[in-house]
């Protein structure tokens, strides 16, 4: 019923072959054929030719012969003169002679140019005045504040703080990267040391408020708000303080004229927590016999400016407006007199005072400079501040004694801001109501080296900061609302040998 069978196969012939065969065509290629052909060489004969100096056999000859030394002379050459090297080798290690000299190899540039002219013409509108600057943690960026610093209630006036970024290549002088409006007069400004978009304001309604730069919607990161423990005066100079609890966290220092220095640290929901506050009272301010007793039973003990030692962070200058420099010690446990409404303990931190300007005080430095050595004699650099006041007069002191090293006339008119040089210890600006002036100790003990005009209508100065990034560049702010960026010469830049030692000889003479 059913046998095996074999079907033939089934042949399809492809029609896709011959199709695209058909369509294929030769075709010949874009460029010719390349001809070629055998050349000749440029050079084709080569020879030997002679080097430009010939040397003798006999000079290789004799330059293989071992050298015949001496070493029975050598030695006692070596003996002879041992303890002789040895002697100038310890001079030359002990010497200072080259303490702080760095080699220049760029031409030397006397001249003081402004780079920039910065405002905000809104600010200046309301003839509002630059009442602060202060340079970021890179050197980059450039902060002002707009405020009022002459008479009058400004408290509910609106104010700004303004940024420019000068290595922004767009940078427009008069369009600031950024502006925070601020709902009162901003008094003073500093950046954070380590982090470079934070920045801290006093404010004319005693509040501190900090900003974060980075944020645009909304750069209020903290702030004091309007408690018992805020300020009740206006707010002159903040300062950020490293937290030794905690490493990555910095504590905010104030000052303001109602006598009292705070220190605040991070708190809950945006807030800034009193830690710990100190109180300037006349009663507990020790007396110099050399001051006069009429003079400091009228002096006022609002502080307008303070400044910590570089060496010992314990110690730091305040200035008030009796005139008076104080030194303070931050480890003071004395409580002061009693203030009502503290949530903290206040204590009198003054332990000495010093000779009094004739008018209140504006501005303190202390020097940021030491001597590199096993001992330190006073007056040593690291003993020295600068104050200022309405007087006109620059005083250079010792921390050790009361009297003034140096009293320099430097203007006629209100000195507002003095700050020394981060990177030459006989340097120190001066911000008046003429200008910027620019002393070098080391070319005059009379008059400034430099007077810089700030503006044709001669507006005071009320603010400067040098760069310690670039330190070429110093920025001042001024009444008519401009910051100016100037760019220093070598001369203010670059320390000379011994000139810590010259510092040191200069205040010794005056005390002689």
């Amino acid at each position: 019923m059913f046998a095996d069978s074999t079907a033939p196969g089934a042949d399809v012939q492809s029609l896709w072959r011959s199709a695209r065969s058909a369509r294929c065509e030769a075709k010949t290629c874009q460029t010719g054929k390349i001809s070629t052909a055998e050349a000749a060489a440029q050079s084709h004969i080569a020879r030997d030719a002679a080097v430009q100096t010939e040397q003798s056999k006999d000079a290789v000859q004799d330059f293989q012969q071992e050298v015949q030394v001496d070493y029975t002379g050598l030695l006692s050459f070596l003996q002879r003169v041992e303890d002789a090297v040895i002697k100038e080798l310890n001079k030359n290690w002990k010497s200072h002679a080259f303490d702080g000299f760095e080699v220049n190899w760029t031409d030397q540039d006397e001249t003081v140019l402004c780079l920039h002219t910065l405002s905000y013409p809104e600010a200046q509108d309301q003839n509002l005045q630059v009442t602060s600057v202060s340079w970021n943690a890179t050197g980059s960026v450039l902060a002002c504040s707009y405020g009022r610093l002459d008479n009058g209630d400004w408290s509910t006036e609106k104010s700004y703080v303004c940024t420019w970024n000068l290595d922004r290549r767009a940078l427009n002088p008069q369009h600031p990267d950024l502006v925070v409006d601020v709902p009162s007069s901003v008094m003073c400004l500093a950046f954070h040391p380590s982090q470079p978009s934070l920045i801290a304001g006093g404010l004319f309604s005693g509040e501190l408020v900090v900003w974060d730069t980075s944020r645009t919607e909304d750069p209020v990161m903290w702030r004091t708000g309007m408690t018992d423990d805020t300020h009740t005066d206006p707010v002159y100079q903040v300062n950020w303080l490293p937290d030794t609890k905690h490493r990555n966290h910095a504590r905010l220092l104030s000052v303001a004229t109602d006598g009292k220095i705070l220190v605040w640290r991070e708190g809950q929901d945006g807030r800034l927590v009193l830690a710990e506050g100190f109180a300037i009272v006349a009663q507990q301010i020790p007396r110099s016999t050399r001051l006069k007793k009429v003079a400091w039973g009228e002096a006022a003990v609002g502080v307008t400016s303070l400044s910590f030692s570089h060496f010992d962070g314990g110690v730091f200058v305040v200035g008030v407006e009796g005139g008076y420099p104080l030194r303070c010690s931050a480890l003071a446990q004395a409580p002061a007199l009693p203030r009502p409404g503290s949530s903290v303990p206040l204590r009198a931190p003054a332990e000495f005072a010093f000779s009094p300007h004739a008018g209140p005080v504006y501005s303190v430095s202390c020097s940021p400079f030491h001597r590199q050595s096993g001992f330190l004699l006073p007056p040593s650099p690291r003993n020295l501040f600068l104050s200022c006041g309405t007087d006109g007069q620059v005083h250079l002191h010792s921390l050790l004694q009361t009297q003034p090293l140096l009293a320099l006339q430097l203007s006629k008119k209100y000195l507002f801001c003095v700050c020394w040089s981060p990177v030459r210890p006989l340097v120190f600006a001066a911000a008046s109501g003429e200008g910027v002036h620019l002393f070098d100790l080391a070319r005059s003990m009379q008059k400034p080296t430099v007077s810089l005009k700030q503006s044709m209508s001669d507006c005071p100065v009320y603010c400067l900061e040098f760069n310690t990034k670039h330190t070429r560049l110093l920025a001042a702010g001024d009444a008519a609302g401009t910051v100016k960026v100037w760019q220093l010469s070598s001369h203010f830049t670059e320390q000379g040998p011994r000139e810590m030692n010259h510092l040191e000889q200069l205040a010794n003479e005056i005390m002689d």
